[in-house]
C-alpha cells in the first residue's frame, strides 16, 4: 500500500467548501478517505458534497457554524452516526473579522477572534479524540498560518489565534501521543485564497511579499492539502507536535 493511502479512513474537515479546506477535502477523497464536508452554509456544502461523489469519491455534507458549541457537537455526532467513527480530524475554519494595528481592534472583534479560532479548535479536539484513544489511532490537523511565527501590523488578534494553534497542537500531542493520536499544525504562507484576498489581491502588498519569497509567488491551496494528506497518512506516522511550514521559504528568508 502506499504511505499516502487514505482508503478507510473518515476525514472530518471544517470550513471545506472553499480554499484549502476544499482542496484538502477533495484530495483527501482521491486518496481513498470518506470525507465529511462541512461549513456555515448547507447548500454549499451539498454541491462540494456531490461533486467529490462525481469524481468516484465517498462524501456526506454536514453543515455546521463553528462559533456554537451545539453545533459542533452535531457535527460530530452525525459523523460518527454516519461512518462509525472518525480518523482524521482537519480543524481548518477560521475568521478575521479585522484588518489593521492591534491598537484600534475593537473589543468585540479581539474577543470573536479568540473565541472562534482557538476555541472551535479546543472544542472539536476535546469531541474527537477520545474516540481516536479508543481505537488507538487518530490524526489531528490543525490549518494554523505562518501569521502564529512572525509579528505583523495588520493581523495582530488573528495572529495570536494561529500561534495558539501550535501550542495545542504541542500539548495535545504530549496528551495523547501514549494513545497512538498524532496532532499536528501546517502553517500556509500567502496562499491564493479567499480568505487572503486583502494580501494577494493588493498589487503593492502581494510584491512586497512575493519579492521576499525565494520561490517568488504565492502558494496553491493544493500545495496544502499535500502536506495534509502526508500527515494524515502512514508517510506521517512518527510526526506530532509539529507545525510544518508551507510558505514557498518566505519565512526563512523574510
Amino acid at each position: 500500500m502506499s504511505l499516502f493511502d487514505l482508503t478507510g479512513k473518515v476525514a472530518l474537515i471544517t470550513g471545506s467548501t472553499k480554499g484549502i479546506g476544499l482542496a484538502i477535502a477533495q484530495e483527501m477523497a482521491k486518496a481513498g478517505a470518506k470525507v465529511v464536508i462541512s461549513s456555515r452554509k448547507e447548500e454549499a456544502c451539498e454541491s462540494i458534497a456531490a461533486d467529490i461523489r462525481k469524481q468516484g469519491g465517498e462524501a456526506v455534507a454536514i453543515p455546521c457554524n463553528i462559533n456554537y458549541k451545539d453545533q459542533l457537537q452535531s457535527l460530530v455526532d452525525k459523523t460518527v452516526e454516519r461512518f462509525g467513527k472518525i480518523d482524521v480530524l482537519v480543524c481548518n475554519a477560521a475568521l478575521n473579522p479585522y484588518y489593521g494595528p492591534s491598537q484600534d481592534i475593537p473589543d468585540d472583534a479581539f474577543q470573536k477572534i479568540m473565541d472562534t479560532n482557538i476555541g472551535q479548535v479546543h472544542r472539536l479536539c476535546q469531541m474527537v479524540i477520545p474516540q481516536m484513544a479508543e481505537r488507538g489511532d487518530g490524526a489531528v490537523i490543525i490549518v494554523s498560518s505562518i501569521g502564529g511565527l512572525k509579528g505583523t501590523d495588520v493581523l495582530g488578534a488573528y495572529a495570536i489565534s494561529k500561534a495558539a494553534d501550535m501550542q495545542i497542537a504541542r500539548n495535545l500531542a504530549v496528551e495523547w501521543g501514549p494513545k497512538n493520536i498524532r496532532v499536528n499544525c501546517i502553517a500556509p504562507g500567502l496562499i491564493k485564497t479567499d480568505f487572503a484576498k486583502a494580501l494577494w489581491e493588493n498589487p503593492e502588498t502581494y510584491k512586497k511579499t512575493v519579492e521576499k519569497y525565494p520561490l517568488r509567488r504565492i502558494g496553491d491551496p493544493l500545495e496544502i492539502a499535500g502536506t495534509a494528506i502526508y500527515l494524515a497518512s502512514a508517510a506521517g506516522s512518527f510526526i506530532t507536535g509539529q507545525t510544518i511550514v508551507v510558505d514557498g521559504g518566505g519565512t526563512i528568508a523574510g
